[in-house]
């Protein structure tokens, strides 16, 4: 049990374990914190079997998720997407690469991606940050045209841009 009061429900069809593993195996913090599992009550409306996987409790970086296999009613939709910050090209590079094995090549721009399981990824490099923010908006607005014209984002050419 997680002391968050806030836990993203991440709802799958069936995948709510493949994808956890998968999940904790990219981050370098990370770790299964719990599975529960179907059991006859409310075999109904659930129509899972039991014994089959309910929900699993994990963590990336100290940040709580649950992934639930609810079936195929829902999908995931570019509308909810979770950021990750990086400090350099190389840990862009690693992020991008490994969220984006499997992923929808057709979905990737401006540093968004979506992976395998059509879950969201923004794969941030800490400077665009100061880039879009600082008030040269010249400066500013290169780096944001820059960005645009982007899949994963490139630190050098975002600085180059920035730079003018």
């Amino acid at each position: 049990m997680t002391s968050q009061k806030i836990v993203p429900c991440l709802w799958f069809d069936t995948q709510a374990e493949e994808a956890a593993k998968f999940y904790t195996s990219i981050f370098k913090n990370a770790k299964i914190t719990e599975t529960t599992y179907y059991g006859e009550a409310g075999k109904e409306q659930h129509r899972m079997p039991p014994g089959s996987v309910l929900t699993v409790a994990f963590e990336l970086n100290g940040q709580s998720f649950v992934a639930l296999n609810g079936g195929p009613i829902f999908q995931f939709s570019e509308a909810v997407s979770f950021q990750i910050y990086c400090e350099d090209q190389e840990e862009v590079d690693y992020y991008w690469d490994k969220l984006n094995e499997g992923g929808d090549p057709d979905s990737q721009q401006c540093g968004w991606l979506k992976d395998k399981y059509g879950l969201s990824w923004q794969v941030v490099p800490t400077i665009m940050l100061k880039f879009l923010t600082d008030p040269n908006t010249v400066k500013s607005q290169r780096a944001m045209a820059a960005m645009m014209e982007m899949g994963k984002l490139d630190i050098a050419a975002l600085q180059k841009a920035f730079d003018g």
